[in-house]
């Protein structure tokens, strides 16, 4: 794994000739600058890394068919880690540069609200392809998720638990972290607001942890049948695993960021039947779609994850906005996002008032080892 993370990283460095403190991708003239903030080392580097690797497919088709109002688009790359400190700083790097008109990111919701008061305030436009925390948009009205509220995915995982499984007693075990917690106890409310369902266990595990059997050991003795597990991908592999060896029979289910090829990489037989909700899939006929994954298998390796195609598809967002104001100036810019209506790769994309994505899921499911539309 390790190696291809250092050969995938040297491949997003030679595409965009820059990492980590800003500089630009291309070139320095007379240009359209939108900025990509997200995590290209640390823990979640494969997230901000494909999620790069889909706005530069993005940005080269616009820039072959002639670019946005006449001029070449062009990235700016910060590396935040994933770190709200570094989130902080990176957004008054951005700000500070009056070049850029918006900024895909940041990767967590955590990070993306410490850092969206100053895109706010300065009117910057702010559009996370993976921000779920019901109370991100909320800070601004230039702050935008191409991305659903989590309650929006908790609805289609419960309704899978109760009408498709038809299974009854359910477990929680969600990741400690701002986003975990919050995360999960939404899933919570949901899982105990439908009249056919129990919730018989709610754990919550650290992040870095990759011993999960004192959780499952209390899940488990609980009666759980079916466990709705709320982390990043890199829970899900370990915890199939080790909650298998201990009841061959559960049902696991997982939310949007669980549909990523490192997965099954990690998880193996273990996470055959693990359910997810998603707004893209990548076996789809669609020819736009079929584009992008191809393009996207050749320059990353695997098929994009949803929240790829998110990112894909909000790049293409903000440009068709610009092209739309037919203007760089912000508040313009801010206003045809709030306005468009995008035929994207993952769907018709339309935000309502206070800048929150509308997305259609479809329900995956990992079957011999692949995944598959359930």
């Amino acid at each position: 794994m390790k190696r291809v993370l250092v050969l995938m990283l040297a491949g997003l460095l030679s595409a965009a000739a820059v990492f980590g403190n800003g500089q630009q991708a291309s070139g320095s003239g007379d240009t359209v600058k939108i900025a990509v903030a997200l995590p290209m080392t640390g823990d979640n580097a494969e997230y901000g890394q494909s999620f790069l690797t889909a706005a530069q497919i993005m940005v080269e088709r616009w820039n072959k068919a002639g670019g946005v109002l006449g001029k070449q688009i062009e990235l700016v790359i910060y590396d935040d880690k994933n770190s709200a400190e570094e989130a902080a700083s990176i957004a008054q790097k951005i700000v500070s540069n009056k070049d850029i008109i918006g900024v895909l990111g940041h990767f967590s919701s955590g990070v993306s609200m410490t850092a969206a008061p100053t895109y706010q305030e300065n009117k910057v436009i702010e559009i996370s392809n993976c921000a779920s925390h019901p109370d991100y948009s909320k800070i601004g009205n230039y702050i935008f998720r191409n991305n659903t509220v989590i309650s929006e995915e908790f609805k289609v995982v419960v309704d899978v638990v109760a009408n498709d499984l038809n299974l009854k007693n359910v477990g929680i075990i969600a990741i400690k972290t701002d986003w975990g917690t919050t995360a999960g106890g939404i899933a919570a409310d949901y899982v105990k607001s439908n009249n056919k369902l129990n919730l018989v266990a709610y754990e919550q595990v650290l992040e870095t942890s990759d011993d999960y059997t004192p959780a499952i050991a209390k899940l488990k003795a609980a009666g759980a049948e079916a466990v709705i597990a709320v982390g990043m991908y890199s829970l899900y592999g370990p915890l199939a695993r080790q909650y298998k060896e201990a009841d061959p029979k559960i049902q696991l289910l997982g939310v949007s960021n669980a549909y990523t090829q490192q997965i099954i990489q990690l998880g193996g037989s273990a996470v055959e039947g693990l359910f997810a909700p998603v707004s893209f899939f990548a076996e789809s006929p669609d020819p736009t779609v079929m584009e992008f994954v191809n393009e996207f298998k050749k320059r990353f390796g695997m098929e994009p994850s949803s929240l790829a195609a998110q990112a894909y598809d909000s790049i293409g967002i903000l440009l068709e906005a610009i092209k739309k104001a037919g203007t760089l100036d912000h508040e313009a810019v801010r206003n045809a996002v709030n306005n468009i209506s995008y035929p994207g790769i993952t769907g018709p994309t339309t935000f309502d008032a206070i800048g929150d994505a509308s997305k259609t899921f479809q329900k995956v499911v990992i079957k011999n080892g692949k995944f598959v539309q359930y």
